[in-house]
């Protein structure tokens, strides 16, 4: 009979984590490592998009190779996220020489260490271990999240959702924050087969997926490599076809620029059942995380939320600049960095004053969340010496000052 597993809570801050593999076991990994602060050093010749887009942020150290024993020197703790036997033995083996715990995705029984099945409540995080069955720690894990949940007040729901196979959820996971998807996205994903996820998800959502689900990754990072809309689409149609439970899970609401609508339709197309779960967008919930409200009594009585992924003088684009500069509202411009000069010189061109209040929210609701503040005028030229990169929502309008004391 084997001994039981000693309870552990690591304090990773600053402390070198090493991963071992680039695929969609380390994709649900990182965050969480990263959420507790550790130095992680990624060792693998590929990446997924998800985990490139950490890297550019330089949120993480990446060595584009295979591994070798000298990675692990300063390590505290290593996660071997391989489907190779062979080559996560030899990692193994490495760990224990050094005396470095070891988790292993490929074989628990090999493994010095376990990760155990997680749920956060604001400040109180459960781990359980379900004495090496991944189901069982799971399901006791959501039975203590509903419970914790319950005790903040009755849950409001919409109606039961039949999870039967064969099935598609759109569902909103919120601007950044794992804690503001809906309860109902939340339940949703917890009972899918299939996970198809966008690189501005919460990670930490991920590493709370049962270990059996395909965690599919359909990033899409800003001007670099995309999976096309019209495969997502054959994965969402074909997946559900194959009698899976398939969660869509996309940043902010579904419908808000996050091509929800075209998904549907290829669903509806193919006679796939699709339920759409609203999500928390960016467009209001990045303002509001950095004290600015949309609208304010005596102050703007609108808002107006466009896309600025297009330059205004692109024949492409279906937005009306000329009449937004006339407008005396909010204006909350998503995906707008790139082509931010040519906007706010347009918006000023039109009559928008240069010294129109405006912010810059980087990540907003996450750990590395920033806010600039400027002017129409100045924004453009200001958020570049910022080094201000996407995902950031760009507000334009006197509320960004309405709040101030």
């Amino acid at each position: 009979m084997s001994s039981s597993p000693y309870p552990l809570g690591l304090r990773l801050d600053g402390r070198r984590v090493v991963v071992v593999g680039g695929g969609a076991v380390a994709t649900r990994r990182v965050p969480a490592l990263l959420d507790a602060g550790a130095d992680v050093l990624l060792v693998a010749p590929e990446l997924t998009p998800a985990l490139r887009a950490h890297v550019n942020a330089a949120r993480l150290r990446w060595a584009p190779r295979r591994f070798t024993p000298e990675d692990l020197d300063g390590a505290w703790l290593v996660q071997v996220a391989i489907d190779d036997p062979a080559a996560a033995e030899s990692v193994s083996a490495a760990a224990a020489e050094r005396r470095i715990f070891c988790v292993r995705a490929d074989d628990r029984t090999a493994a010095t260490a376990w990760t155990p099945a997680v749920t956060r409540h604001g400040p109180v995080t459960v781990a359980v271990l379900g004495g090496g069955d991944p189901r069982r720690a799971m399901t006791i894990r959501d039975a203590i999240r509903d419970l914790l949940a319950a005790r903040e007040g009755p849950l409001v729901d919409g109606p039961a959702l039949d999870t039967a196979a064969g099935r598609v959820a759109l569902v909103g996971a919120g601007p950044g924050d794992p804690e503001l998807i809906t309860v109902r996205g939340w339940r949703l994903l917890t009972e899918a087969d299939v996970v198809v996820a966008d690189r501005l998800v919460p990670g930490l959502l991920l590493d709370e997926l049962r270990p059996d689900v395909e965690l599919v990754d359909a990033s899409k990072i800003p001007y670099g490599p995309s999976r096309a809309q019209e495969e997502i689409n054959e994965i969402l149609v074909d997946r559900a076809r194959a009698g899976a439970f398939v969660v869509r899970l996309k940043g902010g609401d579904p419908y808000v620029f996050g091509r929800g609508g075209e998904e549907l339709l290829a669903c509806a197309q193919a006679g796939v059942p699709v339920t759409v779960v609203p999500g928390v967008t960016s467009s209001i919930a990045a303002p509001a995380a950095a004290g600015i409200p949309v609208t304010h009594r005596g102050v703007a009585h609108e808002f107006t939320v466009v896309s600025g992924h297009l330059a205004p003088d692109s024949p492409a684009s279906l937005v009306s600049w000329e009449a937004l500069a006339g407008l005396r509202g909010t204006l909350v411009i998503l995906m707008g960095l790139k082509n931010l000069a040519a906007i706010t010189a347009t918006l000023i061109a039109h009559g928008r004053s240069p010294q129109t209040p405006a912010a810059v929210v980087q990540e907003a609701t996450t750990g590395a969340q920033r806010m600039l503040r400027s002017t129409l005028g100045a924004v453009a030229a200001d958020l570049v010496a910022a080094d201000i990169r996407p995902p950031a929502v760009v507000v334009v309008g006197d509320v960004v000052g309405a709040l101030d004391a």
